[in-house]
């Protein structure tokens, strides 16, 4: 047996209310109450004095483009970005090439995830054959083969009556149904959000109503089927307002919201730059906030990163035609402690919450605790540490980022997988 010993942290795990300095104790990969004298004798020891040790971070929203799209990420650099951003567990969406509507497609993700991921990787299979909302895939074959929900995420079911079937058929197999709102009607050649930023750079504007409505369909579905829906990305302040009464209600319904629109406005777009362009668009000021009280109220439900890799030639293009989509993950924790933390008052333990427990009770994921018998999924950060992110000089194989060479406070130092150190000092561990 293998073990590890964290002396002097300030552990935190939200999902006991444990929040004091302290030690963990880890034996063959699980959290342990203590190692015996014996057993003492021999740990790996990490000094922690300074630094926070929550549980490893979840993240329910990841596009990691294996099959089909490697130039832009892969299973193995995706989960390595994962680790340096503190992330242990997360979910890939099916977006691929092909996309993830089969068994075949899911048995080759797994077998990549088992030869190249360093960190707990779970993946979804689409709603609809090909993504394209007209006829169901193997719900069934696809919970057979490991899929923890089913999502045409990058595409959204436009026909009401195949999603009421796509529900009613993720009920009877236990599971939940993630869904990008986005009427496509409402949004073609759209490039950012509509209203007075998007007049004045002279780009087609994408309407809040494209989502609301959306949100809306998904809301009476729930209601009228009993299912779990989840609403991903969400960006419009309508959207939050339709979330927090249908909750009230006790509707089925979870959401998640992205750090890129917890901390960026339209007017970021000001200099047409591609990194800022992403699906949904960040909006005004008053969704921003809008957003933020629905996660301190628990409206939405967690905070995911959709990361979203895409080459250096393919987004330096005019704004119109690069791609929708931003990397996220080794930036969350810096962006989410700024402005949640310190910018909006919640306590560390609560920031936390959104990236650990919460999201992994969202798909019920064993994960996002540090609680005795637990996987020991552990991040170390310090969460005063100033440092310049270099989108090109980390993990992950593209650079789309729109905190590429800003200033962050907060710095994962240590990321502990099953007990296992998969990254330390700027170092992955393989």
């Amino acid at each position: 047996m293998s073990f590890l010993w964290i002396t002097h942290a300030r552990v935190i795990d939200p999902a006991t209310q444990r929040d004091a300095e302290g030690d963990l104790f880890v034996a063959d990969g699980r959290f342990v109450a203590g190692l015996s004298a014996e057993q003492l004798q021999r740990p790996q020891v990490i000094e922690a004095r300074g630094l926070v040790a929550c549980p490893g971070l979840v993240d329910i929203h990841v596009h990691f483009r294996e099959p089909g799209q490697t130039h832009k990420e892969t299973i193995q650099t995706g989960s390595w970005a994962a680790a340096a951003g503190g992330f242990t567990t997360v979910v890939c969406m099916p977006n691929t090439a092909p996309v993830a509507d089969s068994p075949g497609t899911i048995e080759y993700i797994h077998n990549a995830i088992e030869h190249g991921a360093v960190v707990h990787v779970h993946p979804t299979g689409c709603i609809t054959v090909g993504q394209e909302g007209k006829q169901l895939a193997p719900t069934g074959s696809l919970k057979r083969v490991g899929v923890v929900a089913i999502t045409d995420d990058g595409r959204c079911v436009q026909n009401n009556e195949i999603m009421r079937r796509a529900v009613e058929y993720a009920k009877m197999f236990d599971l939940p149904i993630l869904d990008h709102c986005q009427d496509e009607s409402m949004t073609q050649g759209a490039a950012m959000n509509e209203g007075v930023m998007s007049t004045r750079l002279g780009l087609r504007g994408w309407p809040h109503a494209a989502e609301d409505v959306i949100v809306a369909r998904n809301v009476i579905l729930s209601t009228y089927t009993g299912a779990h829906i989840h609403l991903q990305h969400i960006s419009s302040r309508y959207s939050v307002d339709s979330i927090r009464r249908a909750k009230g209600r006790g509707v089925r319904i979870t959401a998640e919201a992205t750090p890129h629109h917890l901390a960026l406005t339209d007017s970021a777009l000001a200099a047409y730059d591609p990194n800022f362009k992403m699906n949904p668009p960040v909006r005004t000021e008053e969704d921003r906030r809008a957003i933020i009280e629905g996660l301190r109220d628990g409206t939405i439900d967690c905070v995911a990163t959709d990361h979203a890799p895409h080459t250096d030639y393919e987004k330096d293009k005019e704004f119109d035609y690069a791609p929708f989509g931003v990397i996220g993950l080794e930036t969350a924790l810096p962006v989410v402690l700024d402005v949640l933390h310190r910018q909006n008052g919640f306590p560390l333990p609560e920031a936390l919450a959104l990236l650990t427990h919460k999201p992994a009770r969202v798909l019920g994921l064993l994960a996002g605790t540090l609680a005795e018998g637990a996987l020991a999924d552990v991040t170390l950060f310090d969460p005063e540490e100033k440092w310049t992110y270099d989108a090109k000089a980390g993990f992950s194989k593209s650079s789309n980022s729109p905190w590429h060479g800003q200033t962050l406070t907060g710095r994962v130092k240590t990321t502990i997988v099953a007990g296992r150190i998969v990254y330390a000092g700027g170092t992955i561990a393989v």
